[in-house]
């Protein structure tokens, strides 16, 4: 269940405790802010109203495992009800900073937490209860942390005790705290996303080359370091389990980072490299020879390569025969010959995102449907030069599509008849907005 509650409207502690009474086995609940009310401090009286909510969850929810309060900022301090009376597994807040993560420690079925600091306590005091000495180890496997920073020395609590963890997402932090301590938590680590983090993508990195042997995703989004990067692709002791990697770092993503990506992994079955500017097809050719017998999945949205580079998506269509999964979405110079020569090497496509490709016609889909035949879902909203009859033909062709995503205006009457007579899902978008 999710609710969208105004922290100034008292009306929903009266009602909110008969809506509860008639959901006894209610094991998920999420409390939203309504964005339509800037909250730019928290008040004595919203700060009331955050505990008489989790009163009332606490005191009715018996079943409850999975909590989304994403209200008002909260101290830790707030959430003892529900460490008493309730085994949440997964709890998703906003905390008021510097904080402290010793409380973490009461809720001893924990799985899954996801902490965002969104404002600072101007006392400069961390938030939280006194440590609990006694815990060695939390059963924590996923942990997302969003606006860390050099104040929130707490948080080497949480990593001194997550042995267990599988999953690490950072966002906006500036902060990992003490490195070594923030080592012990990534023995067993498989999935590590880092977004907006370019202070301490480096040392992240560095770590994880060096511990991590079970790692098989790795994210990094706007904010990279090139030596660390480098470092990585040539040390890392997960190039057995590596099997997804996505990076959009427009200003940091070089060849020589393909390179040796290319020279160190053989697994990869998922590789997304979103605005790789300053990338040429040199590198990508060599990835395409490296991974010819693993990559199932390539996403190149807004890629400067595919445009300026006539052949590279033949080139690339031919080593990777095995593709699944494709996106070149965003790329607006790149003509219907480019693609068409890629599509009659991958009649394995399933998935194919053209979203945004403003320069492509109709002889796309014509050639989808003689070469793709596996296909399933296509995205060719804002593809400008589509018309409506062509889409049309398209779906009254098609095999298996099972979902097209394309404006409103090109789905006539006859289109939608035949995707409903296919099970198709049509998901038509609004002419007018720009996607």
């Amino acid at each position: 269940m999710s609710l969208r509650v105004n922290p100034h409207d008292s009306s929903v502690i009266t009602f909110l405790p008969s809506i509860l009474h008639n959901h006894p086995f209610l094991s998920s609940l999420c409390f939203l802010s309504d964005p339509k009310i800037p909250i730019p401090f928290i008040s004595v009286a919203e700060s009331n109203f955050d505990d008489h909510l989790i009163s009332i969850v606490s005191s009715r929810c018996f079943n409850l495992r999975k909590l989304c309060f994403l209200v008002n900022p909260l101290p830790p301090s707030s959430l003892l009800p529900l460490s008493t009376s309730l085994s949440l597994t997964s709890l998703s807040l906003k905390l008021l900073g510097p904080v402290s993560f010793n409380w973490v420690a009461s809720f001893p079925s924990l799985k899954d937490l996801s902490v965002d600091v969104c404002s600072r306590n101007s006392s400069g005091s961390l938030t939280g209860s006194n440590p609990n000495l006694d815990v060695v180890e939390l059963g924590l496997e996923s942990v997302s942390l969003t606006g860390i920073q050099s104040d929130d020395t707490g948080v080497t609590w949480l990593w001194r005790r997550c042995r267990k963890l599988k999953k690490l997402c950072l966002k906006s932090c500036g902060t990992i705290g003490e490195t070594e301590l923030f080592a012990l938590c990534l023995k067993n680590v498989e999935e590590i996303e880092l977004r907006t983090c370019r202070s301490i993508v480096d040392v992240v990195l560095l770590k994880v080359s060096e511990i991590c042997e079970s790692l098989n995703s790795l994210l990094i989004y706007d904010g990279g370091n090139k030596d660390g990067l480098v470092h990585f692709m040539n040390n890392s002791r997960c190039n057995d389990t590596l099997k997804t990697l996505d990076l959009r770092l427009p200003m940091d993503l070089m060849d020589e980072h393909l390179v040796s990506l290319a020279a160190s992994f053989k697994s990869l079955s998922a590789l997304r490299l979103p605005s790789c500017y300053f990338v040429t097809g040199h590198s990508l050719k060599i990835l395409a020879l490296s991974f010819c017998s693993s990559l199932e999945e390539l996403s190149l949205r807004s890629c400067d390569a595919v445009e300026r580079e006539p052949g590279l998506l033949a080139t690339l269509g031919q080593h990777l025969g095995r593709l699944r999964k494709l996106e070149l979405s965003f790329n607006d110079w790149l003509y219907d010959k480019e693609v068409v020569s890629m599509l009659a090497s991958c009649s394995g496509l399933v998935e194919l995102d053209l979203r945004g490709c403003k320069n492509l016609t109709g002889s796309v889909l014509v050639s989808l449907n003689k070469s793709c035949v596996k296909l399933r879902s296509l995205d060719i909203a804002s593809c400008r030069l589509i018309q409506a009859g062509e889409v049309e033909d398209f779906v009254m062709k098609s095999q298996r599509l099972k979902k097209i995503v394309v404006e409103e205006n090109k789905i006539t009457e006859a289109a939608m008849k035949w995707a409903s007579s296919k099970l198709i899902d049509v998901v038509a978008l609004d002419s007018d907005v720009p996607w």
